[in-house]
């Protein structure tokens, strides 16, 4: 009859802690390594897109400048021109103005709101990272 020896011992419990503990740690700085390339892609990507915001902004605010002048310039025309019964451009002027400044002050209170509903960035890994530090302050 043979006799089977076996070579593999057990692992301890204090070296299954050690390993949990280690790949823990493992997992943890993965989490803020990815969480860094989150964020670098944010900024990037914000980067960018203020950037093009920006001139496209420009641009409308020359060819609203213009449309505002435009319009001005029409209303006294249509009052009937330079006769002292017509509508002066500065009335013309302050009634395309008012319109402007009201379209816009809808235009960022809307604006505002899509921000605020938008929440916080990166809020999967921040919860990610929140369960890990968690765990690991209160071992059970």
């Amino acid at each position: 009859m043979a006799v089977e020896v076996q070579d593999r011992a057990e692992p301890t419990v204090t070296s299954l802690v050690s390993g949990i503990l280690n790949d823990a740690q493992d997992l943890f700085k993965q989490q803020i390594r990815l969480a860094r390339q989150e964020i670098a892609a944010d900024i990037r990507k914000t980067k960018e897109a203020a950037s093009l915001f920006a001139i496209g902004l420009m641009v409308c605010l020359l060819g609203a400048f213009c449309l505002c002048l435009m319009t001005a310039h029409l209303l006294n025309w249509l009052g009937g021109g330079p006769d002292p019964s017509s509508i002066p451009l500065w009335a013309g002027l302050a009634l395309v103005a008012g319109a402007c400044i009201g379209g816009g002050g809808l235009t960022v209170l809307i604006g505002k709101k899509r921000m605020d509903e938008m929440g916080t960035p990166l809020h999967e890994t921040a919860q990610g990272l929140k369960e890990n530090i968690e765990w690991k302050t209160k071992p059970n």
